[in-house]
């Protein structure tokens, strides 16, 4: 018999409340650090760290998304959200719409960032060449290969060579214990029917520069939810390193209007 354990989590601010949820192999402080202090000046903000990263230790087993969708509405709700907005970035965009479909008495509003709702034939295809990375005894080119595909190219293009091998090495250091199982949920999730279920506010932000979510599936999400909102950032896969001024920006913006003190 599997053990679920509570995620570890971070919780700031004060307001309605707003649930974030991270992306494979990232953390809440790798994914929304640099913005959390943003968020937290108007939400009530609960950060859970997936099984592996962070603050929670790693699964015994596989990842399940239901289970995974149901541990972060339990993470939110023991910290005194009745109801919440949830911010899925990655594979948190399925995670959020996987919680809005089970918990939809909860969820006021979803902000969809760099997400997906089913791996096309090329994801699939990445995600098998990142688990080969993550399996092999290089991570030093598992790092470089992770550098080289998630960062837009005019982000990697403006680096001095010092700054891309501090974006090598940071990126080495820190997989997380539960990559594997994180890649691994990142490649079987399915999601298109819940999209359909979406009944509150939802926004889709498109980072037009993603080589790993690319905006073929940003749009397939955004197409798929009934009144879904569209916007776009020049970013690759990573919005918080590339732009995450825009990003904050977008997000407070869409929540002030949609999610009610």
């Amino acid at each position: 018999m599997t053990t679920t354990l509570p995620l570890g989590r971070i919780v700031r601010g004060s307001g309605p409340g707003l649930l974030l949820a991270h992306g494979g192999t990232g953390g809440i402080d790798a994914n929304y650090g640099p913005i959390l202090d943003g968020l937290a000046a108007r939400y009530k903000v609960v950060g859970p760290d997936y099984p592996g990263s962070g603050r929670s230790p790693r699964a015994e087993g596989p990842l399940d998304l239901d289970r995974l969708a149901d541990q972060l509405v339990a993470a939110a709700v023991e910290e005194g959200l009745e109801t919440f907005a949830i911010a899925g970035y990655s594979l948190g965009g399925p995670v959020a719409l996987r919680a809005a479909s089970r918990h939809p008495e909860r969820v006021t509003a979803l902000v969809l960032t760099a997400t997906f709702a089913h791996p096309s034939a090329r994801m699939r295809l990445l995600v098998e060449d990142w688990l080969r990375h993550l399996r092999s005894d290089d991570q030093e080119a598992a790092a470089r290969w992770a550098v080289l595909t998630a960062a837009g190219a005019p982000f990697l293009d403006r680096m001095t060579a010092e700054q891309l091998a501090e974006a090598v090495a940071g990126t080495r250091a820190s997989v997380p214990p539960g990559a594997v199982e994180q890649v691994e949920l990142v490649g079987s999730v399915d999601v298109r029917e819940d999209l359909g279920r979406v009944r509150v506010p939802t926004l889709v932000i498109s980072t037009t520069l993603d080589a790993m979510a690319t905006p073929y599936h940003h749009r397939q999400v955004a197409d798929g939810i009934p009144g879904a909102e569209f916007a776009e950032i020049q970013s690759g896969h990573l919005p918080f390193l590339e732009a995450p001024a825009e990003w904050l920006g977008l997000i407070r913006k869409f929540l002030d209007a949609h999610v009610a003190d």
